[in-house]
């Protein structure tokens, strides 16, 4: 029998490390500019072309390489980073596994040009699929360029699981923020087809969110320090009031590396802990400090997860620095009053008449009489008249109606307005042949709307309210960019948006399904929305948007109802095309039957 264990080629082995440090074109951006960071460059700028699927260009003014360097460089296992297994333990550097370059030339054709400070000329090497097509001296400036054309040209099946030019741009762009957060002494600037992105100037830190996240953001920050001497913490953490129902604005770096970390982000959540809704995520930027052979950051190939030695005490630290920072800057009410039983103090209206108040009282009573001649049974009978009194005026025609009164007939669906009741300010319950239909109000809303929005796009018959006056909306950099490639979408939903100047943008008129929300505050949060939903949900990034507007624009749990609006809803409900599942495909309806409901008794 022949031996069956044999060693890969080299092709083979590079596209199989290549899968698990190259994963779509923000890896290739991620690792090129870690690089150029570690070769000590003070500016780095970045070229995409249709979301670095065709081309990714990063070029740096850091210290270049030497010709046998540059070809060395797509070796293997090949840095210049670590010499022996303990300094595995006192990582400084961002890259040091040697595997990124490889892994990116198995996969890419790929071009580097370098050239040291002092050296005349520069070189360039070539290389497609691990394979060397050329070497040569060539006359270029000090510092390294990196240009990374066709991504997974040689391995067809990963380049067609890569999304859209927007969603592969969104994930580059979060890959840039966590760098661009991590060394903010770096100059950087990205473009996408030659449309400016960023510019971001070497900065202090806070600076750096404010030209990264746009100038709204000034205002929500809080400074946080704490220095023990297990871990060192700073950086900042947002205001509740600027708390977001996605993921986006949540940062933690260990020195100085982008690492993710559930558990110390579930201590922030605990310090915000009766703050924020349930459903709000809080935003920070959290630096730490702490001696690198206390951290083990060789744990995964994309090197963001960490291991601390002693992680349940920097819980603690973290939980105490970041309640400790919110009540500082009174944050945290100081009492907390239950308002839902607070009276309600009625409000005096101009056309309110007011009349001298009139003193009822029994001129037959004698408080010196002894004789007995006032009654208990007629104090009682005035202090019943005056309690009946009371209720005069409480009776209310528009009323819910009780649906469990009987129909006539058991089992028949019921065929008035009084079949529909308001559970809570969030169910619809009405009686139906085979038991009691339950439907959640604002998802039922969604889907009326989502199917409105929908037809407007088919037949483009938008809809659109005019402000009176023009609402200017300032937006950070990515979110102007979004809307640029969005605008169209906009559009045909009824958005009437046009260029502000600098980073604003004006909004003339808005959809009128939107009600009285303000209409900035709606499109940014579509902008938002859009960039953390998932995309296979949906066949298009119209039926998207139209999907995330609907649930802006839909009516909120807690919202009471009147017979008529709820008899409404269920009516355009039941016209819809897929009445029982919402745009993202949650239940609508149940119905709870007779069955089910008499094994209760």
């Amino acid at each position: 029998m022949t031996d069956i264990i044999r060693l890969l080629p080299d092709s083979v082995a590079n596209q199989i490390a290549a899968g698990e440090v190259i994963q779509r074109p923000a890896s290739v951006l991620k690792e090129l500019v870690e690089n150029a960071i570690d070769a000590g460059a003070t500016a780095i700028d970045i070229y995409l072309k249709d979301a670095g699927k065709t081309q990714i260009q990063v070029i740096d003014n850091g210290c270049g390489m030497s010709e046998t360097d540059a070809r060395l460089a797509f070796e293997r296992h090949a840095t210049s980073k670590i010499r022996e297994s303990k300094d595995l333990f006192s990582i400084h550097t961002l890259g040091f596994r040697g595997e990124a370059l490889a892994s990116i030339a198995a996969v890419a054709e790929v071009q580097v040009r370098s050239k040291r400070i002092g050296d005349e000329l520069g070189t360039q090497v070539d290389i497609a699929a691990t394979q060397v097509n050329g070497q040569a001296p060539v006359q270029c400036p000090d510092g390294t360029t990196f240009t990374v054309k066709n991504l997974f040209y040689n391995v067809p099946v990963r380049r067609k699981f890569l999304k859209s030019d927007s969603t592969e741009l969104n994930h580059i762009l979060n890959e840039f923020k966590r760098i661009a957060l991590a060394c903010e002494q770096v100059s950087f600037s990205i473009f996408n087809n030659r449309t400016e992105i960023y510019r971001l100037p070497a900065a202090n830190l806070r600076q750096r969110i404010i030209h990264l996240f746009g100038n709204p953001m000034k205002q929500h920050l809080l400074s946080i320090e704490t220095e023990t001497t297990l871990v060192k913490v700073g950086g900042f953490i947002i205001k509740p009031d600027y708390a977001k129902k996605s993921f986006g604005e949540q940062f933690f770096f260990a020195n100085g590396r982008f690492i993710r970390h559930p558990y110390l982000h579930k201590a922030i959540m605990q310090a915000y802990a009766g703050i924020l809704p349930a459903e709000y995520i809080p935003g920070y930027f959290i630096y730490l400090e702490v001696p690198s052979e206390s951290i083990d950051i060789n744990i995964h190939p994309t090197k963001t997860e960490v291991k601390f030695e002693d992680e349940q005490a920097i819980y603690q630290i973290m939980l105490s620095s970041v309640k400790q920072v919110l009540g500082k800057f009174n944050v945290v009410p100081s009492l907390d009053f239950e308002t839902d039983n607070s009276i309600q103090i009625p409000v005096l209206r101009p056309d309110t008449k007011i009349s001298t108040p009139q003193i009822a009282f029994d001129d037959s009573y004698n408080p010196f009489d002894t004789s007995g001649n006032y009654r208990q049974e007629q104090r009682e009978r005035n202090n019943l008249h005056n309690w009946e009194s009371l209720y005069t005026g409480f009776e209310n025609e528009n009323r819910q109606p009780d649906i469990f009164t009987d129909t006539g007939a058991e089992n028949e669906p019921a065929s008035t307005a009084n079949a529909h009741f308001q559970l809570k300010g969030k169910y619809i319950l009405t009686p139906v042949k085979s038991g009691l239909m339950l439907i959640d109000q604002k998802r039922a809303h969604e889907r009326i709307l989502f199917e409105q929005y929908m037809a407007q796009i088919v037949n483009h018959s938008s809809a659109s309210q005019q402000n009176l006056f023009p609402e200017a909306v300032e937006l950070s950099p990515d979110e102007l960019a979004l809307w640029s490639e969005l605008r169209d979408d906009f559009a045909v939903l009824g958005f009437d948006i046009g260029p502000g100047g600098g980073q604003k943008v004006n909004i003339y008129g808005h959809p009128g399904e939107t009600g009285n929300k303000n209409p900035g505050v709606v499109f940014r949060k579509l902008l938002d929305d859009f960039r953390h939903t998932e995309t296979d949900l949906f066949e298009s990034r119209r039926e998207r948007l139209a999907a995330l507007l609907a649930q802006e624009s839909a009516i909120r749990y807690n919202q009471p109802l009147t017979v008529e609006e709820i008899g409404h809803l269920v009516e355009k409900l039941f016209t819809c095309a897929m009445p029982n599942y919402s745009p993202t495909g949650k239940p609508v309806m149940h119905i709870l039957k007779m069955e089910e409901i008499e094994g209760y008794f």
